[in-house]
């Protein structure tokens, strides 16, 4: 008896430990989803029209849309900084808040703007490439993550070649 109560115990704790915490990847998404996402805080986002529990509507989330999302900078010499800045437009009706820009390595460095950006309003990202020690062909992308549906929804990129010098 003791040996079928422990089977019982053994089964029902695998069968609750099977049963995980893991969201319902058929639910939609909401604008609570989306703001945890960007990790963006209540106090540094414009809060959307929608409520946090609601389903998103496209229509009602900022858009990011950039003007160009490649910049190819020719050919340069070892060492040699480049530096060139993305512009883009909030598309959506929603102020977008910029949390995050990152690249591959630390010869690539972005930088945003800290502040929303109201619907229609434009920003920029601004990107600045160190050549010290790179040689050939140079693809450096950056990661853009906003309170976006998606969150990380853009990419932008330099490309090059670097020569070493004679």
């Amino acid at each position: 008896m003791k040996k079928l109560v422990f089977m019982g115990m053994v089964a029902l704790s695998a069968f609750a430990a099977c049963k995980s915490d893991k969201p319902d990847l058929k639910k939609e998404a909401t604008l609570g989803d989306i703001m945890n996402s960007t990790k963006v805080s209540n106090s540094d986002l414009i809060r959307n029209p929608v409520t946090a529990d609601a389903p998103v509507n496209p229509d009602e989330v900022p858009q990011i849309s950039f003007t160009e999302t490649a910049y190819d900078f020719g050919t340069i010499n070892q060492g040699d900084t480049i530096v060139h800045v993305f512009k883009f437009k909030n598309t959506g009706n929603a102020p977008l808040v910029v949390s995050n820009a990152r690249a591959g390595c630390g010869c690539t460095i972005p930088s945003w703007p800290k502040q929303p950006i109201a619907p229609g309003g434009e920003g920029s990202i601004r990107v600045k490439f160190n050549s010290k020690g790179k040689e050939g062909h140079i693809d450096k992308p950056v990661t853009i993550t906003a309170n976006t549906y998606p969150s990380t929804t853009s990419e932008v990129k330099i490309t090059g070649e670097v020569n070493i010098p004679k």
